[in-house]
């Protein structure tokens, strides 16, 4: 299906709105009937029938399509957030005394759901060095039934050969998830390379404004039509109408920005790499990245997320240059038109994050909307406030 297609007609039956151009905010909790047997004809299908906005509404339900669409998937949800997306996705393959397989460094609330929820069920977790896929394999129990992706990671980006993994899982009768939040379904549709379900904190590249947290999942018909019946309807994660045409909204640009930022981001980390204060740079389309081959073959191109470890004596240095910064905003998330970093060491007083196994000198950097070479030139002057006695050069 065509991608500009997608992202400004699917599913807009204009005819149905009074060919509003844009879709209308259904914000309603509550539907009327006609009559008792129309009514009775909603209930039977609420995943696709309007009835009550916890399970279907017509804003939502464009947007569904949408996704379904753009993951190469026969239907999807829309939840409030990614994590929602994520754990209702998670639980819906389990129960009590099954084994899960993951990577080891999974988005942190997502372990979180593993060791502080999963475990109350007797759920085990095994995690494993997911850059090899055999580690898959030789991991299985008997009671395995979940493999779990998330490739690239967000933080320092290794990957799984998604094919080969779910291959692994497929022979052995386990389900495959992905958190597929880096790459957006522009760059990366593990569906197609066999993944049972997929999950996104939209609220990153696919809302792209930084204005809305949400979250989404795609799968087959099947699996998403019980995960609707059971996790969406009774854990209740939805995502408002509001949002939901907000999170469309971003769609619209989707193509246009991914394709600035994949263009930028070369540039910054050009800059970075050659520059004597870079300890490493962590970036999958780095040519000296481990797993820059399985990159070139599984991604269709770079986000703008990338690491760096900076050559910084202590931690003050590293608050030092992130404080000095000005077009780079200090945040959290990522995926929006701004541009951000993010320093490891801003986690050292967090009782959630206290468990955190990264670099102290790691700072991830997003690369947004602005031309790259006032990024290069934000660094530049960063540096020189920072380090001016130790670099030769800026």
């Amino acid at each position: 299906m065509d991608l500009s297609y997608i992202l400004n007609h699917l599913g807009e039956n204009r005819e149905s709105y009074m060919q509003a151009v844009s879709p209308p905010i259904f914000q309603t909790s509550n539907f009327t009937f006609k009559d008792v047997e129309t009514m009775r004809a909603s209930i039977a299908d609420e995943l696709n029938t309007p009835f009550y906005t916890r399970g279907c509404n017509p804003t939502v339900a464009i947007l569904r399509k949408k996704i379904a669409a753009l993951e190469s998937a026969e239907d999807s949800l829309i939840f409030g957030s990614g994590v929602a997306a994520g754990s209702a996705a998670i639980i819906s393959q389990l129960k009590a005394g099954d084994h899960i397989v993951s990577v080891s460094k999974p988005y942190s609330w997502t372990k979180k759901l593993f060791s502080l929820f999963l475990d109350r069920f007797n759920i085990e977790t095994t995690y494993i060095d997911g850059t090899n896929s055999a580690n898959y394999k030789n991991a299985i129990k008997p009671n395995t039934k979940l493999f779990f992706m998330e490739s690239p990671n967000s933080m320092t980006f290794e990957m799984q050969d998604i094919e080969e993994v779910c291959k692994i899982a497929k022979a052995n009768g386990i389900c495959t998830i992905i958190d597929n939040s880096y790459a957006s379904p522009l760059n990366q549709k593990p569906i197609e390379m066999g993944c049972d379900l997929v999950f996104h904190s939209a609220t990153k590249y696919l809302a792209g404004h930084s204005d809305v947290v949400c979250g989404v999942l795609a799968g087959s018909n099947e699996k998403i039509k019980e995960i609707f019946a059971s996790e969406y309807m009774t854990l209740g994660g939805i995502i408002s109408p509001n949002d939901a045409w907000l999170l469309m909204r971003g769609l619209r640009t989707l193509e246009l920005r991914m394709n600035h930022i994949s263009k930028s981001v070369f540039e910054v980390t050009d800059f970075l790499k050659s520059h004597e204060l870079t300890e490493k740079l962590y970036f999958p389309f780095d040519p000296d990245f481990a797993q820059y081959e399985l990159a070139k073959k599984q991604l269709a191109k770079p986000t703008g997320l990338f690491s760096i470890a900076i050559k910084a004596d202590n931690r003050g240095e590293i608050d030092d240059f992130c404080n000095a910064l000005n077009y780079f905003l200090l945040a959290c998330s990522w995926g929006g038109h701004e541009s951000l970093v993010f320093p490891v060491c801003a986690l050292d007083s967090s009782a959630n994050y206290k468990n955190n196994e990264m670099p102290w000198n790691l700072i991830r950097f997003n690369i947004g909307l602005e031309d790259p070479k006032l990024l290069i030139e934000d660094i530049k002057q960063a540096y020189s406030k920072v380090f001016m006695k130790s670099v030769t050069h800026i």
